[in-house]
């Protein structure tokens, strides 16, 4: 798990679904902190279909724990906010909409901090067919750019992967 507060360059969407197209790779996303902004800016993109394959808002833990398999032990020990939360929420939606990669998010937008974590505190999980892994983030601003900053990231993290996963093909 990696620590970030950087700032990074806005993602090319055109680019990540073209990339993921060319590969072959398909995409599944799992948000609660986001609640589908991942998904929607994937879906923006003509032909998106092609490589989306599915998403899950789980904002509950108890869809989290339902519908993605996460597990209740760790909820109820770690908390929502957390990076084997974020992995696990990874894995369940990349099992469920049986895609090549999944990204999930996790995280306190605020205006109160969460389950002992910071406003600001975000995990941004990914999983493929040989696990998953989680990148920890310190973001600030407003509720909504906490959002969008943790959109933003996890699409920049979604791309690195496709073209990690598309030049070992």
């Amino acid at each position: 798990m990696t620590t970030s507060r950087r700032t990074e360059a806005a993602p090319d969407v055109n680019q990540l679904v073209a990339d993921a197209l060319a590969s072959g790779i398909t995409v599944a996303t799992a948000e609660s902190l986001t609640a589908g902004m991942v998904c929607a800016e994937l879906a923006s993109v003509p032909g998106a279909s092609g490589m989306l394959n599915g998403a899950v808002v789980a904002y509950r833990n108890t869809v989290k724990e339902n519908v993605l398999g996460v597990s209740g032990a760790l909820l109820a020990t770690n908390g929502s906010v957390d990076a084997d939360v974020a992995r696990q929420m990874a894995q369940g939606v990349r099992r469920l909409a049986e895609a090549s990669l999944a990204v999930a998010t996790t995280g306190v937008a605020g205006p109160e901090p969460h389950d002992g974590q910071a406003v600001g505190t975000v995990y941004i999980a990914l999983a493929d067919e040989y696990g998953a892994w989680s990148s920890k983030y310190e973001f600030s601003g407003s509720r909504a750019e906490i959002q969008s900053q943790a959109c933003r990231h996890a699409l920049l993290q979604l791309h690195q992967a496709i073209d990690a996963a598309g030049s070992s093909r």
